[in-house]
């Protein structure tokens, strides 16, 4: 099936775009979703026709996107869990997990907008691909560890204070 894309959608194309893609795919996200129309020669006429309008509303979204995304470049995440001995946790970290930490934090993002490459299921740093925008990617630094690790620092410091 051929559609005209109306934003950018990853490793499909770019805005104004006519792809072939998998009817399911089509019919299932990309059109219900308003990312795209069919190929028919009234949309491609439509698309002419509001293609500035489209294309002017993407770049005040990107340029948002930006703004937010300069937020986000010092932010990291501490996030506690229980682990095995070796270092693997008992579970792992989900991007609702993220989510609800970085909302701890007064930042508001979807869980479908955080990007793990894999399934964090050990103690250690990790990057984490937040999209704000098809155009506009930001990593963040998260760090998992025990709550033994978390709480031996603190009473360092306690130590230090009543000293």
């Amino acid at each position: 099936m051929q559609v005209i894309l109306l934003e950018r959608v990853e490793k499909l194309g770019f805005i104004g775009d006519v792809v072939d893609v998998k009817l399911g795919y089509a019919r299932n996200f990309l059109l219900p979703k308003k990312k795209a129309l069919r190929a028919t020669e009234a949309n491609l006429e439509y698309f002419k026709n509001k293609k500035a309008e489209i294309e002017a509303n993407n770049l005040k979204l990107k340029t948002e996107a930006e703004k937010a995304a300069n937020k986000l470049e010092d932010v990291s995440i501490i996030l506690t869990r229980q682990a095995s001995d070796s270092g693997f946790l008992f579970g792992s970290v989900r991007p609702s997990d993220i989510v609800e930490a970085l909302s701890e934090q007064g930042i508001t993002i979807s869980k479908g907008q955080v990007r793990i490459a894999a399934p964090i299921k050990a103690i250690g740093n990790y990057k984490i691909g937040i999209v704000l925008h098809p155009e506009v990617t930001v990593d963040i630094a998260l760090r998992v560890m025990t709550a033994s690790e978390q709480t031996a620092p603190i009473e360092e410091e306690v130590e230090t204070v009543e000293e």
